[in-house]
């Protein structure tokens, strides 16, 4: 048990509870650090009501909505109600999709618009993160890659990162070179919140202080193996090991994910294992059975379907 979870535990029943009552029920432990863990989960796992007091948060069971729709079409959606978007559009792109880990035979595959990007700056919170799964650059769509940036810029998004997903032992080779990555595309709408930890200035001071951008340093690469052919249930499903790093980055506890073209539903899963709600929208029926099929292959996630 973390020592989060331990104070959590300890407060959980009482209507407040003080930073020195914290530091009493954890005594082999430095102030310092009980003191940090419950900044680093305000909003999380505790709410500040006054200066040195604070409350426990009990959020409940996270919960995965499963929609049937277009997921260019958010209007259902309220303005600033989603603090992460998280997608792998179906990207119109055939000559990237041949002979790598992407085959499109049921959808209709489609370039972004601008129209798509303010959509998704509508729904998103300030600050917050939309991450885009995307193909490895060469020559066929370096104009479309190029176009989606500057859609975002236009749309109040601020190129944040781009990581390359490096498929483990997985190459493809369709031409002009072997093929084995994608790219992990980071924007934040406007300046990122401030997710991580500024250790220079917290030791200086002995305060935790943050600084703007996600949680923690972007790793130079993602090598994660890619979903064996036998055991997709969808023709570009995502590892899940992927989504669950990057929810870490970009999103708390407790917060909503929202994938817009949901596929196999591996968001909502990796969503709802790190403690995340999540809203999945998919076009396909049959896909959508698929998607609640896996989230009830486990008991806890039986309860969490809408």
């Amino acid at each position: 048990m973390s020592l989060a979870e331990k104070i959590f535990k300890c407060f959980k029943e009482k209507e407040k509870f003080t930073l020195t009552e914290a530091y009493i029920q954890n005594a082999d432990k430095p102030k310092e650090t009980v003191r940090a863990r419950i900044y680093e989960n305000l909003g999380i796992k505790f709410e500040r009501i006054a200066k040195g007091i604070y409350k426990t948060l009990d959020r409940g069971q996270e919960v995965c909505i499963v929609m049937e729709g277009d997921g260019r079409d958010l209007s259902m959606l309220k303005d600033k109600s989603i603090d992460c978007i998280l997608t792998d559009h179906p990207w119109l792109d055939m000559k990237s999709n041949k002979g790598g880990t992407r085959a499109f035979a049921q959808y209709d595959c489609f370039k972004y618009t601008l129209k798509d990007f303010q959509e998704k700056a509508r729904v998103l919170k300030d600050g917050c993160f939309l991450v885009e799964i995307l193909p490895a650059e060469n020559e066929n769509n370096y104009e479309y890659l190029y176009q989606i940036k500057q859609y975002a810029k236009e749309a109040g998004f601020v190129y944040y990162a781009k990581v390359a997903w490096k498929k483990g032992t997985f190459v493809s080779n369709t031409g002009r070179k072997a093929k084995n990555t994608q790219d992990v595309m980071f924007f934040s709408k406007g300046k990122a919140r401030n997710m991580r930890i500024d250790k220079k200035k917290t030791d200086a001071t002995g305060h935790i202080s943050y600084m703007s951008g996600c949680n923690g340093m972007l790793p130079t690469m993602f090598d994660v193996q890619p979903v064996a052919k036998k055991d997709r249930i969808h023709q570009s499903e995502l590892p899940l090991s992927l989504c669950e790093q990057i929810l870490q980055y970009v999103t708390y506890e407790g917060e909503v994910v929202l994938d817009s073209f949901a596929g196999s539903g591996v968001v909502g899963e990796a969503a709802l294992i790190q403690k995340r709600n999540c809203i999945l929208i998919e076009i396909l029926r049959d896909n959508i059975e698929k998607i609640k099929n896996r989230l009830r292959k486990n008991v806890m996630f039986q309860p969490l379907l809408e």
